[in-house]
């Protein structure tokens, strides 16, 4: 994704709640997602910024910025030398190792991505990366589903649902029609019973480690914010 640089001789007018216009050697940044942040050379705030404006638009040769969003409007013109550079940015994260195309993969957010192919893996929830890698060259994760699973970031090579089944499915009955509980994907993994849809019992299974049954028989977990019941609603958390 590229960003927009503009140092020099500037005029900078904002029309909207607070009218200013400021003339000075200013750096200009016109992120992304279009936000426009004039710095100058006074301490970390810009001197004038607009947030994801609604419209923007940009000539170089005269240099005219304009930046609409409502009533607010940030306009920058040259006022004597210039220079105006697009360069390319990324995310930024924590170096978790390398892809296989020999780049730098960074974790950021609940991704993982390259920042030189761009390609992008996804983390379940409560994923921790690890310095060992698989067979395919990636680095592999830490998760707890009930038990503790090392997977690949590339779901291809055996993913958390498939993990998380082959322990866990059909494992416990379904508390109102004893029927199976299977492990199924609905946005998260969830425990749900195999008779949907004349039953439609169905637990969101928590990031943490089976600890010992529950007193409603289904299996009472060790999470991060103290011991629960799958079933969230039951009366036996802690």
């Amino acid at each position: 994704m590229p960003t927009t640089t503009i140092a020099g001789d500037c005029n900078v007018y904002f029309d909207g709640r607070r009218e200013t216009r400021q003339r000075g050697h200013v750096l200009v940044v016109v992120k992304p997602d279009d936000t426009v942040l004039v710095h100058d050379a006074d301490g970390y705030q810009p001197v004038a910024w607009l947030t994801r404006p609604a419209d923007l638009s940009l000539t170089h040769d005269p240099l005219w910025l304009v930046a609409t969003d409502g009533e607010e409007t940030l306009r920058i013109e040259a006022a004597g030398e210039v220079a105006v550079t697009e360069h390319d940015v990324s995310e930024a994260g924590t170096p978790v190792g390398d892809c296989r195309c020999g780049g730098q993969l960074i974790r950021s957010g609940g991704d993982v991505l390259c920042l030189d192919c761009a390609e992008r893996h996804s983390l379940p929830s409560g994923a921790t990366t690890l310095d060992s890698t698989c067979d395919c060259g990636l680095p592999l994760f830490r998760v707890e589903r009930g038990t503790d699973f090392e997977l690949c970031l590339d779901y291809e090579c055996g993913s958390l649902l498939d993990a998380v089944s082959e322990c866990f499915d059909r494992a416990w009955d379904c508390p109102n029609c004893d029927g199976d509980l299977r492990v199924l994907r609905r946005g998260g993994l969830i425990a749900g019973c195999e008779n949907y849809p004349d039953c439609d019992t169905g637990f969101s299974i928590p990031d943490g480690t089976i600890s010992e049954p529950c007193d409603c028989g289904l299996p009472r977990f060790e999470t991060a914010s103290g011991e629960r019941c799958l079933d969230s609603g039951c009366g036996a958390t802690l």
